[in-house]
């Protein structure tokens, strides 16, 4: 089994999308055709069962619609992120408040430790955090330490030299069942011995963002071969459409921060 959510909460985004952070190169998002995907999105959610929580639009930080880079939802607790671009460090106090609401007193990272949320990995048996452009060895190690208080074991992987990602989840996603799926880049890492690797064929990498969600795991469309591998395995896959947020650097999991059950 996997874990189960009971809520998500989501940022549209704003009219500023368009002057965020990116290394792709696939050209200037469509803000309108991003508001319709980011409106399927949130349907989406609601599909798989969860209560969707619309923050507004913030158009004082550019890339606020990436809300899973501000914070992680571990059980009944919180951890407030310190993301490695200094440009996006005030979407954490933009989003505190409504973190406040499950969790009054959320845990944070200091400086000079950074951490994004696309770094951080939830598996059924430990959390795996990414050291990337973002993610420092002092915000790793202070997760680390916040989720051995509740036990929780983590491992660290290094995706600096792996091209074409920008975080962990770029590469690799959690589907349960005791799988992911990965790069191939990837696939080969120590922390993932052990599971089963559902492995994202080099022009389907896109895809290996994804998102299991109770009983459905969200893909992004256009992507058929991993489709089909999901369904081999017994998986239900939900397509959405991402174009614009590829863009901008974004996937499936950066467009939401998840309430476990």
């Amino acid at each position: 089994m996997s874990q189960r959510f009971t809520h998500a909460l989501v940022r549209p985004p704003g009219r500023t999308f368009a002057d965020g952070l990116t290394t792709a190169d696939l050209g200037a998002p469509d803000l309108e055709l991003a508001l319709e995907q980011h409106a399927a999105y949130c349907r989406a959610l609601g599909a798989c069962g969860l209560e969707v929580i619309q923050l507004p639009a913030d158009d004082a930080f550019p890339d606020s619609t990436f809300v899973e880079d501000t914070a992680l939802l571990v059980g009944r607790r919180a951890l407030l992120a310190r993301p490695g671009a200094p440009s996006r460090a005030g979407e954490v106090e933009a989003i505190a408040p409504a973190i406040a609401r499950w969790c009054p007193a959320p845990a944070r990272i200091d400086a000079p430790g950074t951490l994004d949320g696309g770094d951080v990995c939830e598996t059924d048996r430990l959390v795996l955090i990414g050291l990337s452009e973002r993610t420092n060895e002092e915000g790793a190690r202070q997760l680390a330490r916040w989720l051995a208080e509740e036990s929780i074991p983590s491992a660290t992987i290094d995706v600096h030299d792996v091209p074409g990602i920008l975080h962990l989840k770029s590469g690799l996603s959690w589907l349960g069942e005791g799988r992911l799926a990965v790069i191939p880049a990837l696939a080969g890492h120590p922390a993932l011995a052990g599971f089963g690797l559902v492995t994202v064929e080099p022009e389907e990498s896109y895809a290996a963002n994804c998102v299991r969600i109770n009983d459905r795991v969200l893909v992004a469309r256009g992507n058929p071969r991993f489709e089909a591998a999901l369904r081999e395995r017994g998986y239900d896959p939900l397509p959405v459409a991402m174009s614009e947020f590829a863009r901008m650097d974004g996937g499936l999991t950066c467009l939401s921060l998840r309430r476990p059950a």
